[in-house]
C-alpha cells in the first residue's frame, strides 16, 4: 500500500513546484494568452479512469506540463485584459500554499482559532482601508455571487422574519440597475424570489441607475400589494464599471425601509487610494457590501469580503447548530458557520494576509493608480483614433470602446486580437451595439504592456479591415 510523500519527497518536489511557480510567473508574458485547442481536446487526451495503481509524482508533474498546461487560459499573464483582470500575487500565492499544508475547516471557533480571528483581523484592517465604519461587520465567501445571495437573504430576513420558517406570504420586489451583474438575479431565483420580481430600473447616459425612477416602481408596486425588500446599487458594474448613485438611492431605501445591498466587488478596491475614496460616497448609509479581493488587490480566486451592518440578521437567517456542534466557546467566540449558508470553510484570510501586510496600503493603492491612469492612456488613443471610439466613462481601470462599423466588423475585430495571442479582451453590449472591454488589473502588468495591447488593436483593424478610412 503507497503511502503519503515522506519529508524528503516532499522537499524535493515542494522545491521543484515552487522552482516552476517561480519561473511561470516570470516567463507567464511571454505565452498565448488564450490556448490554441478547441472543445473536447484535452477531454480526448486525459483517460476515461483513473488509475489502479498509484503512478510516480515525477510522471503526474510531467503530465502536467505536457497535457493540462497547453490547455490553461493564463488569467496571471499581464496582458490579459478580459473581463475583470486579475492577478495573483507571490505573496498571495505563498499564502494559498500554507493554507493547503494547514487543510483546517474553521466551521467553529474551536476547529481553528487562528482561521477565525484572523480573518476577523484582516477584515478589520480591509474595512479601515476602504473607509468603511467600523460598525460594519465582516466575513469571506468565495465570490461576490455567494455574498449577494447572502445579502438578498438578510433582506430577506429583515423584511419577514417568519420567512425562515413559514415561506414567502407575499410576492417580494427586488430593484436593481439594467447593468447589475447576472448573480444578482441568480440570487433571487435561489431564494424563491422569482425573476418576475426582480425590477431592472433604466439607467441615465452613462450607465448609472435611475433613482427616481427606482423610486417611482417602488411607490407602484407597494400601491398594488407587492412587498419591495431590497435594492442592488453598484459601484463598477461589469459591463461599464459606472457608479449608480448611492446617496440618492440610500434616501430612498431610508423613506421605504428597504435593504440597501453595494455590490462594489470590483469598483470598491479603488477606494484604498484615498483620492478615490468616493466611489464608495453612501455606501455608510448601506446594510451590506461587497468587496472581492481576488479582482483588483492581487489576491489569488477565490475570496470575497462582504461586510453588514446588521450581523445579527445574518446571523438569525442562516444559523442552525446541530449538537455535535455545540461547543463551551459559543457563548463569546465567532462561529463563522452561523453566518452563511457553508458548513465547512477554507483559511482563505490567510493569504489575504500575507498580500496586505507584504504590500502595504501604500503599495496597493500605487499600483491602483497606475491601472487607473494607463486605463486613461488608453482611452486617449482610442478617442485620438479617427476609427474608433470610447462608449462609456473611464472612471476606473476598464476602458470600452468599439470600432466605428458594424457590429459585425467588431466581433470579428475581437476574434483576430484574441487570435494573435499577445493580448486577451472580452465584449459586452451596450446600447445594442457589439462593445470591446479592455480592463488593467494584473499586478505584473506595465504601461508597456498596455501599449503593446493598443498597437495590436490599431494592426488588427488594419489587417482586417484595410479598406476603412484611417
Amino acid at each position: 500500500m503507497r503511502g503519503d510523500l515522506d519529508s524528503e519527497q516532499m522537499r524535493r518536489f515542494g522545491r521543484e513546484v515552487a522552482d516552476w511557480i517561480a519561473a511561470y510567473l516570470e516567463e507567464v508574458g511571454e505565452k498565448p494568452v488564450l490556448p490554441a485547442v478547441r472543445p473536447g481536446e484535452l477531454l480526448a487526451r486525459l483517460p476515461g479512469s483513473a488509475p489502479e495503481q498509484g503512478e510516480a509524482m515525477e510522471e503526474i508533474l510531467e503530465d502536467f506540463r505536457r497535457t493540462v498546461l497547453p490547455a490553461v487560459t493564463h488569467w496571471n499573464h499581464p496582458r490579459f485584459h478580459g473581463y475583470f483582470s486579475i492577478s495573483g500575487s507571490g505573496p498571495g500565492i505563498l499564502g494559498e500554499m500554507l493554507t493547503a499544508a494547514l487543510n483546517v475547516n474553521g466551521m467553529l471557533w474551536q476547529t481553528c482559532p487562528a482561521a477565525t480571528e484572523l480573518e476577523l483581523t484582516v477584515l478589520g484592517w480591509l474595512r479601515q482601508w476602504l473607509g468603511l465604519p467600523e460598525g460594519f461587520f465582516g466575513i469571506i465567501y468565495d465570490t461576490a455571487s455567494i455574498s449577494t445571495f447572502h445579502a438578498l437573504a438578510c433582506a430577506r430576513e429583515e423584511a419577514d422574519p417568519d420567512v425562515r420558517r413559514l415561506g414567502h406570504r407575499l410576492p417580494m420586489v427586488l430593484y436593481v440597475s439594467e447593468q447589475a451583474h447576472s448573480s444578482v438575479e441568480k440570487a433571487a431565483i435561489a431564494l424563491g424570489i422569482g425573476q418576475a420580481n426582480v425590477r431592472k430600473i433604466p439607467v441615465d447616459g452613462e450607465f448609472r441607475m435611475r433613482a427616481e425612477v427606482l423610486e417611482e416602481a417602488i411607490r407602484k408596486d407597494a400601491a398594488a400589494g407587492l412587498k419591495p425588500f431590497c435594492v442592488v446599487a453598484t459601484v463598477g458594474t461589469t459591463s461599464t464599471t459606472s457608479i449608480d448613485p448611492l446617496p440618492a438611492i440610500a434616501g430612498i431605501c431610508r423613506e421605504h425601509g428597504l435593504w440597501l445591498h453595494v455590490d462594489a466587488a470590483y469598483g470598491g478596491a479603488a477606494a484604498v487610494a484615498e483620492e478615490y475614496r468616493y466611489v464608495l460616497d453612501g455606501v455608510e448609509l448601506a446594510d451590506s457590501i461587497v468587496v472581492n479581493p481576488h479582482k483588483w488587490l492581487f489576491t489569488p480566486i477565490d475570496l470575497s469580503a462582504f461586510y453588514t451592518r446588521k450581523p445579527d440578521t445574518l446571523r438569525r437567517a442562516f444559523s442552525l447548530v446541530a449538537d455535535y456542534l455545540r461547543t463551551d466557546a459559543d457563548a463569546v467566540a465567532v462561529n463563522y458557520m452561523d453566518y452563511g449558508l457553508q458548513l465547512g470553510r477554507r483559511f482563505r484570510s490567510l493569504k489575504l494576509w500575507f498580500v496586505m501586510r507584504y504590500f502595504g496600503r501604500e503599495g496597493v493603492a500605487a499600483i491602483l493608480r497606475n491601472h487607473i491612469r494607463w486605463a486613461q492612456d488608453f482611452a486617449s488613443w482610442v478617442r485620438e483614433t479617427p476609427t474608433f471610439e470610447v462608449v462609456a466613462p473611464v472612471p476606473f481601470s476598464l476602458v470600452c470602446f468599439r470600432y466605428r462599423g458594424p457590429d459585425e466588423e467588431n466581433r470579428k475585430l475581437l476574434a483576430a486580437i484574441n487570435a494573435e495571442g499577445s493580448t486577451f479582451l472580452s465584449h459586452t453590449i451596450l446600447n445594442g451595439r457589439f462593445v470591446l472591454r479592455m480592463a488593467v488589473g494584473n499586478v505584473r502588468t506595465t504601461a508597456a504592456d498596455v501599449r503593446r495591447t493598443w498597437d495590436c488593436v490599431l494592426s488588427a483593424s488594419r489587417r482586417l479591415l484595410p479598406n476603412r478610412g484611417r
